[in-house]
């Protein structure tokens, strides 16, 4: 588990310098043009650098070993991170709205397409290199999250310049702020994605690619056992799944081939590892059989 974290730390500062590098020249840059847009980009960019930080301290916190006070360990973090990152992305799309919509309403002063050419274009290369950096790492909800507001990044760095272009040959500068909101529309939709999954692993949901029920009778079809219940089933963190259930053998006596099998089972079928087993005897009550939400439904052998 060490190394793939290693990595992806040293994936991720190596990205938050060249975007840190960038924010910093282009600020003043914008500032020497004398163009809102390009600090407004600058200031992007810094929102960026701080997104790739988060995203490398939660790796960082999510390689430490399991505690007393936290048994699975930070795993967690990097789902957390990228639940952040997702709730930034929007702020960012919402105040890029914003303005767009109050300029194309207000168009105000000319921008200056050739300074907005000459930066967009670096900011664009600058881009496309954070992105190749997080693209040849390892991919996870984390690094996804980050990897957003690059993208995020890249997509305006593009549109700057495509603006630049064409008011540079036909002087319509209404271009810029339509652009930025057709940007916006493309960023939003990627962001509710990657909320959508952070929220489904916070909320302990069954992965997308596993089914409950089909879990349930594969365990009770296998040999010696009568019933499955009380299964569940979650991700700790990317990538790792865990699993608990109680299951009901016919002769408590043979659990050990019983467990073997049941654990190769969810191994090769559902690529299961971190699974928690308890077993019980036939008769053996612990509540009444009613279909309480802590009980669940029972699949028969």
């Amino acid at each position: 588990m060490g190394s793939h974290h290693h990595s992806t730390i040293n994936t991720l500062l190596w990205a938050l310098a060249i975007t840190l590098g960038f924010a910093i020249v282009e600020a003043i840059g914008g500032w020497l043009a004398n163009s809102l847009a390009l600090m407004g980009d600058a200031g992007h960019m810094l929102t960026d650098a701080s997104a790739l930080g988060l995203a490398a301290f939660a790796a960082w916190l999510a390689k430490r070993p399991p505690s007393q006070r936290h048994s699975f360990g930070m795993a967690r973090a990097e789902v957390l991170a990228a639940l952040i990152n997702g709730l930034l992305m929007l702020a960012i799309v919402a105040t890029i709205c914003y303005h767009a919509i109050e300029r194309i309403s207000n168009p105000g002063d000319s921008v200056n397409p050739g300074m907005v050419m000459i930066i967009a274009s670096i900011g664009l290369i600058v881009n496309i290199a954070v992105a190749w950096v997080l693209h040849r790492g390892e991919q996870n909800i984390n690094t996804r999250g980050a990897m957003l507001h690059v993208m995020g990044d890249l997509l305006g760095s593009l549109a700057a310049l495509l603006a630049g272009i064409i008011i540079y040959f036909t002087d319509w500068h209404l271009i810029d702020p339509i652009l930025s909101l057709l940007i916006c529309s493309l960023i939003l939709y990627s962001s509710l994605r990657l909320l959508k999954e952070a929220v489904h692993i916070i909320m302990e949901g069954v992965p997308h690619n596993l089914n409950l029920d089909e879990v349930g009778e594969a365990m009770a079809a296998a040999k010696g056992v009568v019933s499955v219940h009380d299964l569940h089933i979650w991700t700790v963190a990317s990538g790792t799944i865990a699993m608990s259930a109680h299951v009901v053998v016919r002769d408590i006596q043979n659990w050990q081939p019983v467990l073997t099998n049941l654990q190769a089972l969810l191994h090769q079928r559902f690529n299961i590892d971190h699974t928690t087993i308890q077993p019980e005897p036939e008769g053996y009550v612990t509540k009444p059989k009613l279909e309480s939400p802590d009980h669940g439904p029972e699949w028969q052998g």
